[in-house]
């Protein structure tokens, strides 16, 4: 399935990159799939065999009545070859691809406390100043942590938890 998902996600960046809407495509792709997340129905609907392709790429002209084209013809070409289940792993990749071409970085920074607003902008502008890449920061409480951070910047994970230290006490 991630296979599948990847061979879609590019093939769909490939043409709203090449159409210049790689925004909008963006947005609405995850609105779409926001929606179909919360909808049983409509996953029922896209997702069961028992209503036909024609009637699925009905459903979806009519649900995105006026959105990007590429993306329009995109999901009914999914529904048509049966490869709607895969909506949200096309999603995640689509998501990548587009960080990765407008330089964006998810960072996440997780402490036991509330953080300062300054001390959170500072670590902010560190990574962005390392990476070079445009930061989207958010900070959260987990006093499961019990003390220290847990920084995440996209798929790295930097771990300076009280939990983790006492986690690896234990184990030796």
């Amino acid at each position: 399935m991630e296979e599948i998902a990847r061979v879609y996600a590019n093939a769909l960046f490939g043409v709203a990159k090449e159409e210049g809407s790689l925004d909008e495509v963006r947005d609405q792709l995850g609105e779409f799939a926001d929606a179909l997340a919360e909808s049983r129905d409509l996953q029922v609907f896209l997702f069961s065999p028992y209503f036909s392709s024609g009637e699925k790429r009905d459903g979806i002209a009519k649900a995105i009545s006026g959105g990007n084209t590429e993306l329009v013809n995109f999901l009914e070409l999914l529904a048509e070859k049966h490869r709607m289940p895969a909506i949200f792993r096309i999603r995640r990749r689509f998501d990548e691809l587009w960080a990765a071409e407008n330089r964006h970085l998810e960072v996440r920074l997780t402490a036991a406390v509330p953080l300062d607003e300054g001390v959170v902008e500072r670590v902010g502008d560190e990574i962005k100043r390392k990476t070079n890449m445009e930061i989207d920061l958010s900070s959260e409480v987990d006093p499961d942590i019990i003390g220290g951070l847990v920084l995440r910047v996209g798929n790295m994970v930097l771990d300076a938890s009280l939990r983790a230290k006492l986690d690896r006490l234990r184990k030796e």
